[in-house]
């Protein structure tokens, strides 16, 4: 009776391609559409930075000193970019389109953070260039790193 039970149980499960992180990431971009369609229709504007600054509020403590950095380094290098939310992590945009956007480590249990930069970024070289960095820690030579990478893609 058991087995008969376990195999049912087994055959109900399907894999539909995504994991849960993944799952709740699309969750998370479903609310924010939500919630900026709810504050157009109320003629009242974004406040994309506010939602930035609380999802970063809500990063362990390596991830949040990274995002904290990061946003630093666009209100420096990149002002004029529009800070948002995307699938719940903290996201610079550019005309409605984000350029590039912060992945914490934790968001997908990975071994390290992530920059990664969207088509609207300029950073085309050739037939191949990469579009994500992993990132650890925010040293000086990081940060020149980034603000070059962040000039390079607004550009």
């Amino acid at each position: 009776m058991a087995a008969e039970t376990t195999a049912s149980t087994q055959s109900t499960k399907s894999y539909d391609g995504f994991t849960e992180d993944e799952r709740e990431a699309m969750k998370e971009r479903a609310k924010e559409l939500k919630a900026a369609k709810g504050r157009s229709a109320r003629g009242k504007a974004a406040d994309g930075e506010a939602d930035l600054l609380a999802k970063v509020a809500e990063m362990t403590d390596e991830d949040r000193v990274l995002a904290e950095g990061i946003h630093a380094l666009v209100k420096k290098v990149a002002p004029d970019l529009t800070a948002k939310t995307w699938y719940g992590m903290p996201a610079y945009a550019r005309d409605g389109k984000v350029v590039f956007f912060f992945q914490s480590a934790a968001k997908f249990k990975a071994r390290y953070a992530t920059l990664g930069f969207n088509d609207a970024a300029s950073l085309d070289d050739g037939d191949m260039w990469p579009t994500a960095f992993a990132l650890t820690t925010l040293t000086p030579e990081v940060e020149a790193r980034i603000e070059a990478l962040i000039k390079r893609a607004t550009a």
